[in-house]
Parts: C-alpha cells; structure tokens; sequence
C-alpha cells in the first residue's frame, strides 16, 4: 500500500490549540486499501486537531453516501454515512496501537499518518444490514423482490382452515380446558 502523504500531519510545528483540517474521500481511496465492497463514495471528513503539550487530540467527523449494493435484491443505492470519532495520541517509548482510542507514539516523531484511522471509522460505520430505502417504503421494483414474494411462505392461518385436524389432537385440547 502507497503511503497516503495528504493524510500526513506535521504537528511539530504547530501552535498549541486547535487546528482544523478537511478531507474529501472517494472510491480511489478504498481501491487503496483494496476495498471493493463499495461502488463509490463520496465523504467529507472534518478532523479538529487540539494540540496540548503533552498529546494530541483528534476529532474526526465524518459525513456523505456511500454507493453499495442492497443485500435483499442487490440494487446499488446511496447509503448516508454520518459519525464521529475521537484519538488520543501520546507519547512514549515505543509506537503501540493496541488500545482503539490512544496512539502511542515515539518522542522523536514529528507527523502521524491518518488514513487508516478514516479507512477504518468509514468502514466501521457502515450498517450491517444494507437494505435499499425503495425495499422498507415498497416503492422499489424488482425481479429479484418479485421472486421472492413469489416463494415466501404463504399465511400458515389458510393452510390450517382447508386441513382437517388429526382427531387425537382434537382429545389433547380437551385436557386444557378441562383445567
């Protein structure tokens, strides 16, 4: 994988306090990572960054659609992405990025890379269950929706009315009455 450099940020020559940075992320940033689950994307990622003397803060906020295929009929459609995130990064002895909130690293660093932290809280954010708006309202059509209409079940209410009961039940009933 090609390191990112516009996801590099130089926080040694920063000011103490806020500092705001925007980032537009698409397809080509997922074809990347090797990604292929989604058919496009198109988000906006706002990071506050708030250097102290001793950490850094990061805010991520993250806002757009993604184009993804419905997992029911498979029609590709805009899925709204909307979420937050927030790193510590410290420093320390040795780079560790076990915890999923604190960064630690080296003292002698001088920028940190952020592209896997926005591959990961897009990804992340995702519901696991994508199903096309026009699917849950019924204004979509489909074959594949068609097909399965088709072969669900039908009501089990209209197969006990044309069967006859088997007449042992018939005498099992009676001992819940009988109660």
């Amino acid at each position: 994988m090609k390191p990112f450099k516009e996801f590099n940020i130089q926080f040694v020559g920063l000011k103490l306090g806020e500092h705001r940075f925007e980032y537009s992320i698409n397809k080509q940033f997922f074809d990347e990572f090797e990604f292929d689950e989604f058919n496009g994307a198109s988000l906006k990622i706002n990071l506050v960054l708030n250097k102290k003397t001793t950490l850094l803060e990061l805010h991520y906020e993250v806002s757009g659609t993604i184009n993804v295929n419905c997992d029911i009929t498979n029609e590709p459609y805009n899925q709204d992405i909307n979420t937050d995130f927030d790193l510590v990064v410290k420093f320390g002895d040795e780079y560790n990025n076990e915890n999923e909130d604190i960064l630690i690293i080296p003292h002698g660093e001088y920028e940190i890379n952020i592209a896997q932290y926005i591959y990961e809280l897009i990804v992340l954010s995702v519901p696991t269950k994508l199903i096309h708006p026009g699917v849950i309202d019924g204004t979509l059509n489909s074959e594949i929706l068609e097909k399965l209409e088709e072969l669900s079940p039908r009501d089990l209410d209209d197969n006990n009315k044309n069967e006859e009961i088997d007449p042992r039940w018939n005498t099992l009933k009676k001992l819940l009455i009988d109660k």
